[in-house]
């Protein structure tokens, strides 16, 4: 690592000479302009607009372009003489707790490195900060400018984390926000349901740049002279309109990466039982249908047996009356 910063923070009357350090590193793929044709190096030439001519680094200067086009010259010593009075000293100003600090805000972090002789006031601020639960609220001159900035602690390590100023930060305005949304409670709790599937400890390990990789292997693949196949896609799910159900399929995605068994959505559940009623009612009216088809039948039987017996009771009755005597 190479230091970018060299100074001290004054705590109190204490101070603490140290040298700043990237505390991270971007790991995108460079690339360079070239000819397509043969490979060659695209050079860029910095020419003067109003001679043309080429300009050395040397003669280049910082311009303020006004509202009406003319540019005001600035030179090194109009940057000298501005009132910068932390130009070498990190300024401790208060000391606030971490989570006040608007996350939106942070920029990028520095380690701090002891340089003097005696760690001690060094190691004084870093358990300080530890025991109290704060962070330090500094400003830093860092590339000509001046910057607020917390100190905050990792791993034993004092941690210089700029901030951006608070006119910095733009105040979001949409049109959503005048609207008045309604959440049904049901969407809500399925919403929560997702986030739960989901929730566990922040690893950093198990995440990778998968673009990276793949535009590595493009690389390797170019290198090597082999043939460069696409990395295949993961299936899409379809386009779910309903609300409920795309939170559901969430659910149920999220459970089975985390090695869960999906339990049956209620949709599904919801759908079984009403094909369970309707086939229940189907299988009821048929039953209805079926016994109201028999009782006509059933009656006229009924009817058509009530009158055999009759006609026989007659018949019997016929037999057994005596004879009519006639004079």
């Amino acid at each position: 690592m190479q230091s970018i910063w060299k100074g001290a923070i004054s705590f109190g009357l204490v101070s603490i000479p140290v040298r700043l350090y990237s505390a991270t590193e971007e790991k995108d793929i460079s690339f360079r302009q070239v000819h397509r044709d043969d490979g060659g190096r695209i050079r860029y030439k910095r020419v003067c607009s109003v001679d043309g001519e080429e300009v050395p680094y040397a003669d280049i200067a910082k311009g303020y372009e006004l509202s009406d086009g003319e540019v005001v010259v600035l030179t090194d010593d109009d940057f000298a003489n501005l009132p910068i009075s932390t130009s070498r000293a990190v300024e401790v100003l208060s000391f606030v707790p971490e989570e006040q600090v608007d996350l939106v805000m942070l920029g990028k972090p520095y380690y701090c490195d002891p340089t003097g002789a005696d760690a001690k006031p060094y190691v004084l601020l870093r358990d300080s900060l530890e025991g109290a639960g704060k962070v330090a609220i500094v400003k830093v001159a860092l590339r000509q400018r001046e910057r607020l900035a917390m100190l905050r602690t990792r791993d034993g390590v004092l941690v210089l984390q700029t901030l951006l100023w608070p006119d910095e930060v733009r105040e979001p305005k949409f049109n959503f926000l005048d609207e008045d949304v309604t959440v049904r409670p049901q969407e809500l709790q399925m919403a929560e349901s997702y986030i739960a599937a989901l929730s566990g400890d922040f690893e950093p390990e198990q995440y990778t740049d998968n673009y990276r990789e793949a535009l590595e292997e493009v690389i390797e693949a170019k290198v090597a002279g082999r043939e460069v196949k696409a990395p295949a896609e993961a299936p899409r799910s379809g386009q779910v309109v309903d609300l409920m159900e795309a939170l559901r399929r969430s659910v149920a995605e999220a459970k089975t990466r985390r090695g869960e068994a999906p339990a049956v959505s209620e949709r599904s559940t919801g759908s079984a039982s009403a094909t369970k009623k309707a086939a229940t009612k189907a299988t009821g009216t048929k039953k209805t249908a079926s016994k109201a088809a028999k009782e006509p039948a059933k009656k006229a039987a009924t009817k058509k047996s009530a009158a055999s017996k009759t006609a026989k009771a007659a018949k019997k009755t016929a037999k057994k009356a005596p004879a009519r005597r006639t004079a």
